[in-house]
């Protein structure tokens, strides 16, 4: 694979999916969005996590049925194939979050699987998947709180590390979520030598059992991210689902941030809208000669990364 220079990058930004809302009605949103980013020249789309269905951790759902459409046990799919071939037409690549349900389960069984993004190349094949590493919240409801938010219920930690592709003359990583806030994440990514790291959320504007941060959650959001970009020579693209969804207002605030930290787009609603940027590549490249790990980077010093879980008391 040849190393290019430049790629134009787009996050496609989702507004409200609601409960019930059948798949074909959202993924023709998908291929519109898609349709915008490419007419701007991007060949390289990000869409949300949980793009397919309204982010359903927050509730206990008991209908089999129901809970059975919140996954996909194949991608593509029928239902998703109308935006497979139009990416193909277009001869853009994307990533797209949804659930999925792993080969070794079937409709009735444990139902905690996998929050997946697929990154599929510019002739709409998938060249990989990755299996969100930091799941968040609870298997069971807390009580008292107004929001849920019971991804372990549903799915399981990721069990595929950090992988990284060559793809469209750069090299490609995926993160879901609350993954951005883990520097563990953007180190393996750079490590792996990603250059281009595509992320998708769902992020709720409030924290109910932590009330004293619901100020400071664009902050955090963006900070994680730029910090990640910056030491690890990555530009990212985040998507998000905005909008209120479900009665709960969610943060939007889709982004693409250079490997200087800075970000160069932002989107300005919370519906469905498009942001691109020309990203130079190179530039992933000086930061990571400036920081220079294969002289610099001291693994025996960073034990207790790996080595424990829980902070010393």
């Amino acid at each position: 694979m040849a190393a290019a220079d430049r790629l134009v990058i787009a996050v496609c930004q989702m507004g409200p999916v609601e409960r019930g809302t059948p798949k074909r009605d959202t993924v023709a949103r998908l291929v519109s969005l898609l349709e915008t980013a490419a007419a701007r020249g991007a060949r390289f789309c990000v869409f949300p996590e949980i793009a397919l269905t309204t982010f359903f951790p927050r509730w206990v759902i008991n209908d089999p049925a129901e809970l059975d459409a919140c996954f996909e046990s194949d991608m593509p799919n029928p239902d998703v194939q109308p935006l497979f071939e139009r990416a193909r037409a277009l001869g853009t690549a994307f990533a797209l979050g949804y659930g999925e349900r792993a080969d070794h389960s079937q409709p009735g069984d444990d139902p905690r699987h996998y929050n997946t993004m697929a990154l599929v190349d510019d002739q709409a094949r998938v060249t990989g998947t990755y299996r969100k590493v930091h799941v968040p919240g609870t298997i069971e409801p807390v009580a008292g709180l107004p929001v849920q938010h019971m991804e372990k219920r549903y799915f399981r930690f990721g069990d595929k590390g950090f992988p990284v592709w060559p793809l469209l003359g750069t090299r490609i990583g995926l993160a879901i979520c609350n993954d951005r806030r883990w520097s563990e994440t953007w180190r393996v990514l750079g490590l792996k030598g990603a250059e281009v790291v595509g992320l998708g959320f769902n992020t709720p504007v409030q924290l109910p059992d932590y009330p004293e941060m619901n100020h400071l959650r664009g902050f955090h959001h963006l900070v994680s991210m730029q910090a990640g970009a910056y030491e690890n020579g990555l530009w990212i693209a985040a998507a998000a689902k905005a909008g209120v969804e479900g009665d709960v207002p969610m943060l939007g605030v889709s982004t693409i941030i250079a490997p200087s930290g800075e970000v160069v787009a932002m989107t300005t609603s919370q519906g469905d809208e498009v942001i691109t940027h020309d990203a130079d590549l190179t530039l992933a490249r000086r930061y990571k000669t400036f920081f220079d790990f294969a002289t610099n980077r001291q693994p025996a010093a960073y034990e207790p990364i790996t080595g424990q879980t829980g902070a010393d008391p």
